[in-house]
């Protein structure tokens, strides 16, 4: 049967499934950098963004990094005294849990806690669905501003009218007055805004999209250390005791 002359997608990527020798080796990874560094942190990252988390490495460059895989970084340092591969250094297992890492340093410990809590200054970004709202989000009766009234109307725009279409999916009960987005008064005729999100709020994909739209950022990239181990004096300082009695997650492979 002669071949097929259609054409044929070619993939020019492969994407390989991490392999047991990929885990072993981070397994071994994690134990050399025992020996080889005076301090291990033990760090959680809330709402997590690969590009700040690479900003990270980059600035602990003399440092070691880990991220992920609860259960490994576990089973590398140990689980009680008997399996410890440092003395003490097990204490640090507890910690492991939930969206967290190590970090591995020759730094002073208050230098690296000052550097951390030093990260989210400027590090802001749109809010994913799932995440909780960190505020109240209200968009103003009247003329739809970009900003949706987070600055003064004087200092902002309309928006666009090729987002009232958008806006009407999206269950904003706007329409076109005069070449305008307006967003019309309640029910009752109070001008009461249209609630986005409040404060609490676990947010999902409308609001999420809603809070761009009008270029709100509410998720803050933020990375916070729970613990750590020194080799000088085989002690683990407790920086947030409560995370070491977080639930029973299992944590990732």
């Amino acid at each position: 049967m002669p071949k097929s002359k259609r054409s044929k997608v070619v993939h020019m990527t492969n994407v390989n499934k991490k392999t047991r020798e990929h885990k072993e080796r981070l397994f071994e990874n994690i134990r050399e950098c025992v020996p080889q560094y005076q301090h291990c942190f033990v760090f959680s990252v809330d709402n997590m963004r690969n590009t700040y988390l690479k900003n990270v490495r980059q600035e602990l460059s003399d440092s070691r990094l880990f991220f992920g895989k609860t259960k490994l970084m576990a089973r590398a340092l140990g689980h009680g005294p008997e399996d410890s591969y440092a003395d003490n250094i097990y204490k640090l297992t507890p910690y492991l849990r939930g969206t967290v890492g190590l970090i591995f340093t020759n730094r002073p410990p208050a230098q690296l806690l000052g550097f951390l809590e030093g990260l989210s200054a400027d590090k802001v970004d749109f809010a994913r669905a799932g995440a909780a709202a960190t505020r109240d989000f209200v968009v103003p009766c009247g003329t739809v501003y970009a900003t949706g009234g987070e600055v003064p109307a004087e200092h902002d725009v309309p928006i666009g009218h090729t987002l009232e279409p958008e806006l009407r999916r999206l269950g904003v009960p706007v329409r076109m007055v005069k070449g305008r987005v307006v967003l019309e008064d309640g029910p009752d005729g109070a001008a009461q805004g249209y609630v986005v999100c409040r404060q609490g709020d676990v947010l999902d994909s409308r609001q999420t999209r809603l809070l761009k739209l009008f270029s709100v950022c509410l998720s803050e990239f933020k990375v916070k250390v729970l613990a750590y181990w020194s080799a000088a004096t085989a002690d683990v300082t407790a920086v947030d005791p409560e995370a070491a009695q977080g639930g029973n997650d299992e944590g990732s492979d």
